[in-house]
């Protein structure tokens, strides 16, 4: 049997699928903070930690999810889940990134309806936030220190954290900026946009280029797999059923979602509790503050708002099955549109990556993605480490630093970190309350 020949670079050979499998499962259940925090996870695991992922691969693949519509991180999962292991594992790191989140949800949603709010977990969440915090500031370093190789880039990144921290620009925007002046500052300045990270890695290109049979086929299948549950609940529940309407309506919002959860959660607050009446604005608060509290995507307060709408408006259901099945539904229709994306474009973008024009633009667009998570750093800096009356909450800043320094000093793991951190925040809580 034929050996494959020694990697030049020396990275570690492919992870086995049952490997990985089991990697995207630990990670469904320690993504916390955000878009920013999961891409960090994943940064500091795939690629500085186990090495499956190339430094240049993981920043195309992450441009790309960039530009889509839904929920970035997960949709980054599905692609380095498709590079490593094709379609089985794109399903399995996209589902596994939802799935702890979503089962955890349901079950802090039943509890809420049954018993009313739960502040049971604010001490893990008190600590929790400085280590996110930590581990976004740290990816800021290592994707900036290797993706800004000029003035040029270090500019654009500078401009994109200018235009979102202080004109609250939208990030659609800001991101098809950087992209147009990629592709004309690659005419005039190529040196300056040029990729210089190597193409090799421990997982080698796949076949590019599919053909139009095949991509046809994969439309069709993925969107029969995204609508056919809505439209299985329209036949058996009635179009007019609560829990219908919510899969008609977050299929429509799944295709808005540009920019992350909070710029859609505005008009979705505005549909569910002012035109449909699933839920209350009160309880639309609370479930974002119970989505806070669960890894996965932010987007995983949809889930709550099915989860109330099935509750409050049951039909001639049990409320709880009617719950569970606007749960489900929601969350369905939020999520399977990633799949469609990311296996209906990856074989392309994967097939592009030695485009010049396309990584001069590529390479705008990562300066601004640097610009993005640093602001969202500095927002989730000023959520974290200051305190309701405006002064510095010095437990979260010395547990932010310690993370840190934990991260890039002492090499801690992400799930180390976040247990380690949520368990001295509940101390703290449990001791000073």
């Amino acid at each position: 049997m034929p050996t494959s020949a020694p990697d030049p670079l020396g990275a570690p050979p492919p992870p086995r699928f049952r490997e990985a499998l089991g990697f995207w499962l630990r990670l469904g259940f320690v993504s916390f903070g955000g878009p920013a925090g999961q891409i960090a996870i994943m940064h500091a695991e795939l690629v500085e930690r186990r090495r499956w992922i190339s430094e240049d691969r993981f920043l195309h693949a992450l441009n790309y999810c960039m530009l889509l519509p839904g929920p970035e991180a997960q949709q980054l999962a599905t692609y380095l889940g498709w590079v490593l292991h094709k379609t089985p594992g794109g399903i399995a790191a996209g589902a596994l990134f939802v799935l702890p989140a979503a089962l955890l949800l349901w079950g802090l949603s039943w509890a809420y309806v049954a018993f009313g709010s739960l502040p049971w977990m604010a001490g893990f969440l008190y600590g929790l936030k400085p280590a996110v915090l930590a581990i976004v500031v740290a990816s800021v370093w290592r994707i900036g220190s290797r993706a800004l190789r000029s003035r040029l880039l270090w500019g654009l990144a500078g401009g994109a954290f200018a235009a979102l921290s202080l004109l609250k620009a939208p990030v659609p925007w800001v991101l098809a900026g950087a992209g147009l002046a990629g592709l004309l500052g690659g005419r005039l300045w190529p040196s300056a946009f040029a990729h210089q990270a190597p193409l090799a890695a421990a997982v080698r290109p796949l076949r590019p280029s599919p053909s139009l049979w095949e991509v046809l086929r994969v439309a069709l299948a993925w969107l029969a797999v995204w609508w056919a549950p809505v439209l299985l609940a329209g036949f058996l529940l009635g179009w007019e059923h609560a829990v219908c309407a919510q899969g008609v309506f977050f299929s429509k919002a799944a295709l808005l979602t540009f920019g992350g959860a909070y710029a859609v959660l505005p008009y979705v607050a505005q549909q569910a509790v002012a035109h449909f009446h699933w839920l209350t604005a009160p309880q639309m608060l609370d479930g974002l503050g119970l989505a806070e509290t669960t890894p996965g995507p932010l987007l995983i307060v949809l889930q709550f708002v099915g989860f109330l709408g099935g509750w409050n408006q049951p039909g001639n259901l049990p409320p709880l099955l009617a719950a569970t099945l606007g749960a489900f539904l929601s969350s369905w229709a939020t999520f399977a549109p990633s799949f469609l994306w990311i296996f209906l474009g990856a074989p392309y973008i994967e097939g592009l990556r030695s485009f010049r024009r396309l990584n001069h633009l590529l390479s705008a667009v990562t300066a601004a993605v640097v610009g993005l998570i640093l602001s969202l750093a500095v927002w989730l800096g000023s959520q974290v480490l200051l305190a309701d009356s405006g002064r510095p909450d010095w437990f979260s800043c010395g547990l932010c630093a310690l993370a840190l320094w934990s991260l890039l000093g002492w090499k801690w793991s992400v799930p180390r970190l976040v247990l380690v951190a949520g368990l001295t925040g509940m101390a703290w809580r449990l001791r000073f309350s």
